[in-house]
Order: structure tokens, then C-alpha cells, then sequence
């Protein structure tokens, strides 16, 4: 069998050169396909599918030895296309699962907005009963119900978390990007994080104007990514830690001393 994997390969390799079609791109596409003919066959994780996908990767090499020592981008492009052959079913796994967190999830925020609405009632209802008291009474209870409906504390609380999870997300990108995810698990995981930043972003338009920079360049990052994806580019890994780095300076990113 790797026999003939291994000739698959190269006979692919043989014709993509006929054609002037030689590229990074095919040859991940090239691998990817000749494993995934027999990948199932064997068990994860076993000793046989690294064998078969070491062969793989060596037979790439053997096929571009007249390029010399340029062949960085080439083989690189190989052992993506391996490992997303032999990853496929993990990352079909991790999609299910991800749905299924999603789903959590959306309920997690069905309950925390029904408290959230039961604590605004309450405080409604605690600030209609001072109407009959004393002025001084009356200031003391306001105020007190101001300050937990605005809280500042609550409020970057929210926005931390919410920053945190758009973070998670670019990482969760990164690592699908780089093991062999597919488009759509990548997408996914972007859109999810744009999500995330735009709970995170500021109202008050002083402080929008503080951080529009950094947004701008995230929303960006974002926007490249999302072409990249769309047009199978291998830059998408670059974007994807620029896009990384960009969210991780933000979180660091100090609240306005006016705020």
C-alpha cells in the first residue's frame, strides 16, 4: 500500500511539472488526496500512518532534488497536506464538539441575561419605593442602585472576558490553520472572534477614539484572514499570528485614566 501511495505521488508530481503547476499549494493538495484514499484503513496515532506519512513526505523530497536546497516552502507544504489528511477525522470531532460547546454556550448566555434582567427589576422596583421616602433617604437609595447598575468594575470585567474569549478564538485559528483544520473550522473560529471584539468595543466615544487604531487593525487582520481562507493562500498563517499578536497588545491595552 505504500508502495503505491508513494507512486501516486510521484506520478501527480510528474504531471503537475508537465503542466507548470509545481507549486506549494498543489503539493499539499497532492499529498492531502493520496493519503486520504487509505488513512482510514489505519489506526490513529498508529505506527503504520507515520510510517506511511513519512514515505509521503520523503517522496516529495526525492521528486524536487533539482531545486537544491529550495525546497523549504515545497516540503513544508507536504507534511501540511499529510497531516490534514491524517487529522481529518480529529477535526471533524472538534467540530462536532465545537457545535455542541456553541450550543452550551447560548445557553450559559440565556440564564446569565434572565438574571441579569431579574437584578434589573429588582433595583427598579428598590428605586420606586424611595419615591415616599425622605430627600436624604431618597439620594442615599439612588445612589446606591446607580452605582451597581454602573458599575465600572462590572463593565471591564465584561469587556476583559469578552476580549479574552476573541483571543481564544485567533488561537484556536492558529492551531487549525497549522495542524491541518479545515476552511470552515478556521472561519469559524475568526467569525467567532469578531464577535467577541465587537462586544469588547467601547460605547463612550471618547475611549472609541482611544483604542480605534488597534480595532481598526484587528478588524483588518480579520478581513485578510477571511480572503486568505477564501482563496486557499498559504499567507493565511502569517495573517493569522500577526492577527494574534495585534489581539494579545490590545487586552494589554490600560483603561482611559478619564474614562
Amino acid at each position: 500500500m505504500t508502495n503505491n501511495i508513494k507512486e501516486q505521488i510521484k506520478n501527480d508530481l510528474q504531471q503537475a511539472k508537465k503542466t507548470g503547476q509545481l507549486r506549494a499549494e498543489n503539493i499539499r493538495e497532492i499529498v492531502k488526496s493520496a493519503l486520504s484514499q487509505v488513512v482510514s484503513e489505519f489506526k490513529e496515532g498508529s505506527t503504520e500512518l507515520r510510517t506511511l506519512v513519512k514515505d509521503a513526505v520523503s517522496t516529495v523530497v526525492e521528486n524536487l532534488q533539482e531545486k537544491g536546497s529550495e525546497v523549504k516552502e515545497e516540503v513544508t507544504a507536504s507534511i501540511e497536506g499529510a497531516l490534514e489528511a491524517v487529522n481529518s477525522k480529529r477535526h471533524e470531532t472538534i467540530a462536532k464538539t465545537q457545535a455542541e460547546v456553541k450550543q452550551l454556550q447560548a445557553k450559559l448566555d440565556e440564564e446569565e441575561e434572565k438574571i441579569q434582567q431579574e437584578v434589573e427589576g429588582i433595583l427598579t422596583e428598590i428605586k420606586d419605593t424611595s419615591q415616599e421616602k425622605s430627600a436624604s433617604t431618597k439620594s442615599a437609595i439612588e445612589s446606591a442602585v446607580h452605582s451597581i447598575q454602573d458599575s465600572e468594575e462590572v463593565a471591564l470585567l465584561k469587556k476583559r472576558y469578552a476580549q479574552l474569549r476573541a483571543q481564544l478564538a485567533i488561537v484556536q485559528a492558529n492551531l487549525a490553520a497549522r495542524y491541518g483544520g479545515r476552511s470552515e473550522e478556521v472561519k469559524g473560529y475568526l467569525d467567532e472572534a469578531k464577535n467577541w471584539f465587537n462586544q469588547a468595543r467601547p460605547q463612550a466615544e471618547a475611549v472609541v477614539v482611544q483604542v480605534q487604531q488597534k480595532s481598526t487593525q484587528i478588524d483588518e487582520k480579520l478581513g485578510e484572514a477571511g480572503t486568505a481562507i477564501a482563496r486557499k493562500e498559504r499567507q493565511i498563517r502569517q495573517i493569522l499570528r500577526d492577527l494574534l499578536y495585534a489581539a494579545a497588545d490590545k487586552i494589554k491595552d490600560k483603561e482611559p485614566a478619564n474614562k
